[in-house]
């Protein structure tokens, strides 16, 4: 697990290593253990390094001595390695150590671009071939659970980091804010597509491969299905597909704890790493629950402990000061690079630092579940929603975090032209959606929350904040076995969590499985309400004079929302504000990493 970066360009000269020391230097957090930077005439490759398969070895960027002229870096974990490795060392191939990423530069040999489908994992990888013309292969595993941004400079330099402020700190790289980042932002809490809330920023799609030459755009496909995305095995239980995953994930060569909400998914990640932990004779493995200090609205804090008394965990019970959400907001603004008005975002970087302030550097977490298996609200509204063109706005209304009237009223008049003219995110989905075969409604939000929102959202957050305090997430419920069977399943509605409940009615508490679902997220409406610890932050950010300058939303109709908010605190009302001043929070961040704010003077 690491971060990686690099540059091709079509000039003959070697990169400055200064910004090369500059781009590694915004991302180190989540590569302590090493840095290596390797460049030559026109290109470079580097890696910050957390070593957690084989850390005595595994040294990046990767070469192997008989093969000059190919380098590699992964960021990531391949899980068939071992039959990779013997494969390839059938052929001939030598290798000086068992890390995972060390076969890479002969996978690439012997198939080409092709490589990545060979592999089972999750991962972002670039590959620079120098045997002939130069050429830079890029690859992200299906789900997109590892990020790679990219940019291409006016002199034909393509750039690339793991992480949008390490690809910031490249010197060609200039850019800003896209126009329509707000309108994204309040219609899907943050982008989700390959195009980056910044002009000129792009992301490579999950279970994409781009092929990158000296001065020429990036050739990005989609990559057919291979081996492991449609693994033999996957109609089996669901559990016992869960319980193979679990136990895969949970070896590691460096110690492993597990993320607890006190839901079903959690509950069942946790419960399967105990299970594996009592059989395999290890200690009990430790569960993180985080808990506002105070009373709150919406606590979870009894079904954790529940899960942790029923599965036999040591559990960690980690007390929040509500005082410190609006530093965590700016914290967690900054790793992920992109606005992202979810809540759950302050909730996953406190974890993670608590897992990594105990000692652990490897998390099981129970994300993926809601998007493949259903369970939130906004899947429920478009399956049951009238037929008819409505049905995807009501999914769309749902997901963000301002409907479409509040949207309006508070949009000037030349913002609301702009959107009319070019499109509104929101619009965008719901073409996507209303264009499945058919008219199979659970069938096309299914597909878009795997394809889009999972690894724009979840993933993401588990990434970058993970990331943040070296922290490797593993995530069984995006395991292909896993996620195959949860499509073959074909509920009656992506809201039918049947196959989880059954599942859990041998692992966990009745009151745990059966229970509806719950956010785990934080009590937005009471966070900004009178004496609200964001209330001040949230109002700062929103000035009139700053909105104003943005033109974007009408100033006085913020003031009346928040008045509002004051006035009768909801939920609704908070979370349109709390994604209002997180992209304004945003928009200042950028301005920090000294990125021109062409588009938000």
């Amino acid at each position: 697990m690491c971060r990686i970066f690099g540059s091709l360009s079509p000039a003959p000269a070697h990169p400055d290593p200064a910004e090369l020391a500059a781009v590694s230097a915004r991302q180190r957090h989540g590569g302590p253990d090493e840095h290596r930077v390797l460049r030559g005439p026109g290109w470079a490759l580097g890696c910050d390094r957390l070593a957690v398969t084989e850390p005595r070895g595994g040294s990046q960027p990767y070469r192997l001595a008989h093969l000059p002229g190919i380098t590699a870096v992964l960021n990531g974990q391949i899980h068939n390695h071992t039959a990779l490795r013997r494969e390839l060392a059938a052929r001939g191939h030598r290798f000086p150590d068992r890390c995972d990423g060390t076969l890479l530069p002969a996978l690439y040999a012997e198939h080409g671009p092709d490589f990545a489908r060979r592999l089972d994992g999750m991962f972002a990888v670039a590959v620079l071939d120098l045997r002939a013309e130069p050429r830079l292969v890029l690859a992200v595993d299906p789900l997109g659970i590892k990020t790679l941004h990219y940019h291409q400079g006016t002199d034909g330099t393509f750039r690339f980091a793991s992480e949008i402020p390490a690809l910031l700190a490249f010197d060609g790289v200039r850019t800003g804010p896209r126009e329509d980042s707000l309108d994204t932002v309040l219609c899907l809490r943050t982008p989700v597509s390959a195009r980056t809330a910044l002009e000129g920023v792009g992301l490579l799609p999950p279970g994409a491969t781009a092929v990158v030459r000296p001065g020429r755009a990036p050739v990005v496909r989609r990559r057919p299905p291979g081996e492991q995305e449609a693994p033999e095995g996957a109609g089996g239980d669901v559990a016992d597909l869960l319980r193979r995953e679990v136990r895969r994930l949970a070896r590691a060569d460096v110690p492993v704890c597990t993320l607890t909400s006190g839901g079903l998914a959690s509950g069942l990640v946790t419960a399967l790493a105990a299970e594996y932990a009592r059989e395999a004779g290890a200690p009990a493995p430790h569960t993180f629950h985080l808990a506002l200090r105070g009373r709150w609205p919406g606590a979870e804090h009894s079904r954790a402990r529940q899960v942790a008394r029923h599965t036999r965990t040591v559990h960690h019970e980690v007390a929040l000061d509500p005082a410190e959400l609006p530093s965590l907001l700016t914290r967690t603004t900054r790793h992920l690079g992109q606005p992202d008005a979810d809540p759950a975002a302050l909730v996953a970087y406190a974890l993670f630092r608590a897992a990594r302030q105990a000692g652990y550097t490897v998390a099981l977490t129970g994300d993926g579940a809601d998007e493949l298996f259903g369970g939130p609200a906004r899947l429920h509204a478009a399956s049951s929603a009238h037929t008819g063109p409505d049905w995807a706005a009501s999914y769309t209304d749902a997901l963000g975090a301002a409907p479409r009237p509040l949207r309006e009223w508070l949009y000037t008049p030349a913002y609301r032209a702009y959107l009319a003219d070019e499109g509104s995110a929101a619009d965008r989905v719901e073409r996507e959606l209303r264009s499945c075969p058919d008219g199979d409604r659970p069938a096309a939000v299914t597909a878009f929350e795997t394809r889009w929102r999972l690894p724009a959202g979840p993933l993401r957050r588990a990434d970058h904040l993970g990331m943040a305090w070296a922290v490797e997430a593993r995530m069984p419920f995006c395991r292909p076995a896993v996620a195959a069977r949860a499509r073959a399943l074909a509920p009656s509605g992506p809201h039918d969590r049947r196959a989880l409940r059954e599942a859990a009615r041998e692992l966990l508490p009745k009151a745990v499985a059966l229970r509806a679902r719950q956010p785990s997220a934080l009590p937005v409406a009471a966070l900004i309400a009178p004496g609200g610890p964001l209330l001040d932050p949230v109002r700062e950010l929103l000035s009139p004079q700053r909105l104003a300058r943005a033109g974007r939303v009408r100033p006085e109709r913020v003031r009346a929302l928040l008045a509002r908010q004051l006035e009768r605190p909801s939920e609704g009302d908070a979370l349109a504000l709390w994604a209002l001043a997180s992209h304004e929070l945003w928009t200042e961040v950028v301005r920090s990493l000294r990125v021109p704010l062409d588009c938000a003077a």
